[in-house]
């Protein structure tokens, strides 16, 4: 029995994970129609905020998670104005470009300031027995709760904030609802911040739990864009669905026989949904998010 309890912690937190990596990239994609390829850099702030927080600062682990997605929607206003904003309305080849651009000019700067290796943190919370196994708290129990709690809270922004109905409004048709006195500009720097503070907040929880470097985003950016795309339109709904079907097999693969066959899988799953259901998981729902 306590296998199956330990191997049901697993799963979650590989669903949790993939859930927090994934809704930054979802919201950028989702409402602005933005291949960000940046998105896993903008992972690595987060994580470094952190890190640099608590080891260099001094600052308290949970203050320095709560400040990761500050740094990382700073940075994002920055590109956004500079860069992205002249895309606008262009083909998606252009924003995967340019937004490829800044993925190789941030990784650059990190592996200038923090080298190709980092310090890691310990990892907060202790563990949890489970029979004869020991399980992390932090990872099994906090991660989970975390991938929740930014669920409900991006329903809220979406669902019950003037923000999230100008946003939506802007996503259906930016024309009629610029007609109809919506300043755009700001909603899109809106989302834009609001997508990178999620990438951040994501680097930010798996700072302690794994090993933080310039290329850390790079090992979750091709499993957030496939879970994104094979979610579908409805980001929000698709990408919690996605996330837990794709997290779910990659983690029972993994189990079985190795993180690389797990992560195959992945994609494999992925491509198979891609092929029968080309508009994704929530494809044949009627709603935006």
């Amino acid at each position: 029995m306590s296998d199956i309890v330990v191997v049901a912690f697993s799963v979650l937190t590989s669903v949790a994970i993939l859930i927090l990596v994934s809704l930054g990239l979802a919201v950028i994609f989702g409402l602005m129609r933005i291949v960000n390829m940046a998105h896993g850099e903008f992972v690595m702030i987060g994580a470094f905020t952190v890190i640099t927080l608590v080891r260099g600062v001094g600052f308290p682990i949970w203050l320095a998670i709560l400040l990761a997605p500050a740094v990382s929607a700073l940075i994002g206003v920055v590109v956004e104005m500079l860069l992205i904003r002249p895309l606008y309305g262009r083909r998606l080849i252009d924003t995967l470009l340019v937004t490829f651009g800044v993925s190789l000019i941030l990784f650059q700067i990190a592996v200038d300031i923090f080298g190709t290796t980092s310090p890691g943190i310990a990892t907060p919370m202790g563990s949890l027995k489970v029979g004869g196994f020991s399980v992390s708290t932090y990872s099994s129990i906090f991660l989970p709760v975390a991938a929740v709690a930014m669920i409900g809270l991006l329903y809220l922004i979406f669902k019950r904030t003037r923000y999230g109905l100008l946003a939506r409004a802007t996503a259906q048709n930016a024309e009629i609802a610029s007609a109809l006195g919506v300043y755009s500009r700001r909603v899109n720097i809106a989302t834009f911040a609001l997508g990178c503070a999620l990438a951040g907040a994501s680097g930010g929880l798996l700072a302690p739990i794994v090993a933080v470097s310039p290329s850390l985003g790079q090992n979750y950016v091709a499993q957030a864009f496939m879970t994104v795309v094979t979610g579908g339109p409805a980001f929000l709904v698709g990408t919690v669905a996605a996330s837990t079907l794709l997290g779910t097999i990659a983690n029972i693969v993994s189990q079985v026989f190795t993180t690389l066959w797990g992560i195959t899988a992945l994609f494999l799953t992925a491509m198979v949904l891609i092929r029968f259901l080309p508009n994704g998981l929530s494809g044949a729902l009627r709603r935006q998010f």
